[in-house]
């Protein structure tokens, strides 16, 4: 089974209560357990991480060389706007990944418009609710096969 590492940005451990008008009502643990679900079908090992806090994701994608992790789906919330270190750390590692967002971003405010991320990724998901991890998590495992 290839490992995939699910990363998930600050605030998303409030889904399903912060501003569901534009989240929706599902929780993370929802997402979460539904892509481990989802990789045992797909033949993926699913690996789930959350963190608001920049370096505790630097340093999680690091981890990823000597676990043997072969893809990574990020939602990096407001990081995908401001963080260079993760970007740095995907580069580091050569870990390719997939930039998944609930919302669509290029209808938010301009600063939303902007990822650091998006030129080095696989593919980006913006604006398919929490199902843009489900099509993410698909599009890795046929990369993988």
């Amino acid at each position: 089974m290839s490992k995939v590492l699910v990363i998930n940005g600050p605030n998303l451990n409030l889904l399903g209560t912060r501003e569901p008008h534009i989240y929706g009502a599902t929780t993370l643990a929802d997402v979460e357990s539904g892509l481990v679900a989802q990789g045992g079908e797909l033949g993926l090992e699913v690996l789930c991480f959350q963190s608001n806090h920049e370096g505790a994701i630097v340093e999680r994608i690091h981890q990823t060389r000597s676990e043997g992790v072969k893809f990574a789906l990020i939602n990096p919330g407001a990081y995908t706007h401001t963080s260079v270190a993760i970007r740095d750390a995907f580069n580091g590692v050569a870990l390719p990944f997939v930039e998944v967002h609930i919302s669509n971003v290029h209808k938010r405010e301009p600063f939303r418009h902007h990822s650091y991320l998006s030129d080095i990724a696989e593919a980006v998901m913006a604006g398919f609710g929490t199902m843009g991890y489900n099509l993410a998590l698909q599009f890795i495992a046929s990369k993988l096969r």
